[in-house]
């Protein structure tokens, strides 16, 4: 082989050798981009999901006693029925003194009703209906960056809507009816792992006495449920 071939030869290997160099290069750069993205993208939603917890409760449910007088100026009491329920709680922690949570909670009980005096004595009532209830709510909880006994003590109220849907056989044929609802909860929670959890807490919920769309039960006063609540939680 002549030496100018060999001179042309060593060029174009070099110069071939170069590009794939090049090409190599910015195929390293752009992967390692995206691979850090990608580690970005998954600290961020770890940090965030580190932030959830979700808990399920079983929950008591305490009703108190409400009397009043309607259009007719009848006397009106109703007498809710105490039982059992669920409560699910889904809670984002940004901080120990900011916290969101959402609430929804589920029983079924029967409201007595009983009417009786006004103008027109002979429209007096005593009757059941049974219904149904949804708590949907939201409200802020703060978990305060002390122990008691080992335990962390958390605190929080908010809003929402308490649902109220009479059965298909205990309802009396009555319609779906919803009270705007204001709640508060405090409570004490314990890690028994990295991720699992006890939940104890005593929540306490006020809204007016449900009358079913019926003018003869309305009454306008306000309703309390207590609400004694054990369970566990998942964080994420």
């Amino acid at each position: 082989m002549s030496i100018s071939l060999r001179r042309q030869f060593v060029r174009t290997f070099a110069t071939s050798l170069s590009s794939s160099m090049m090409r190599l290069c910015v195929c390293s750069v752009v992967l390692a981009g995206i691979a850090h993205g990608q580690a970005e993208v998954q600290t961020k939603l770890g940090k965030q999901l580190d932030r959830l917890d979700l808990a399920v409760s079983g929950a008591g449910y305490f009703n108190t006693t409400t009397t009043g007088t309607n259009y007719l100026n009848q006397t009106v009491t109703d007498v809710p029925g105490n039982t059992l329920g669920a409560l699910v709680q889904i809670r984002y922690i940004a901080k120990p003194w900011i916290g969101l949570e959402f609430n929804y909670g589920y029983a079924r009980y029967t409201q007595k009703y009983t009417g009786s005096g006004g103008a027109a004595s002979n429209t007096d009532f005593n009757f059941g209906l049974q219904a149904n209830t949804s708590e949907y709510s939201l409200g802020y909880v703060a978990h305060p960056p002390i122990a008691i006994f080992g335990l962390k003590p958390f605190i929080g109220g908010g809003a929402g809507t308490m649902a109220y849907k009479p059965t298909t056989y205990g309802g009396q044929g009555r319609q779906e009816q919803a009270r705007a609802l204001y709640y508060y909860d405090v409570g004490l929670d314990d890690m028994i792992s990295e991720h699992i959890g006890l939940r104890a807490q005593f929540r306490g919920s006020n809204s007016l006495a449900p009358d079913f769309g019926q003018n003869y039960l309305t009454i306008l006063k306000r309703t309390w449920i207590t609400e004694p609540a054990v369970g566990v939680f998942i964080k994420f």
